[in-house]
């Protein structure tokens, strides 16, 4: 499944995509940045509550799909920036990890929303 197909299948808020064509292969839910970056996978949906600038470094390095940011936690203008710079692609919901998390599994399982 694309960034494109999940955005448009969760109905996900795009604060920046960096590519709408890359697929997401699976997903991680984590707040410990450390934690992220030694345990998210390539094309992952990494899901978190997290949004401080870090969050752009961590999802670089670990060359995560995107990044759901959730529970609508506000994200300030220099991430969304520094986001934009490194190609990070960005995603916000009103929903809480542990749904978030739920909707992603099945979205990519093919089951219907």
């Amino acid at each position: 499944m694309t960034v494109a197909a999940l955005i448009e299948r969760l109905s996900l808020e795009t604060v920046t995509v960096a590519d709408p064509d890359r697929e997401v292969t699976g997903g991680y839910a984590g707040d410990l940045l450390s934690w992220v970056m030694g345990r998210a996978s390539e094309g992952d949906a990494w899901v978190t509550i997290m949004t401080n600038i870090n969050v752009v470094a961590v999802a670089s390095l670990s060359d995560v799909a995107c990044v759901v940011l959730c529970e609508n936690v506000p994200v300030e203008e220099d991430v969304i920036a520094t986001a934009t710079a490194r190609g990070v692609t960005l995603l916000r919901t009103e929903k809480p990890t542990f749904e978030m998390c739920a909707a992603i599994a099945d979205a990519l399982n093919g089951a219907s929303v």
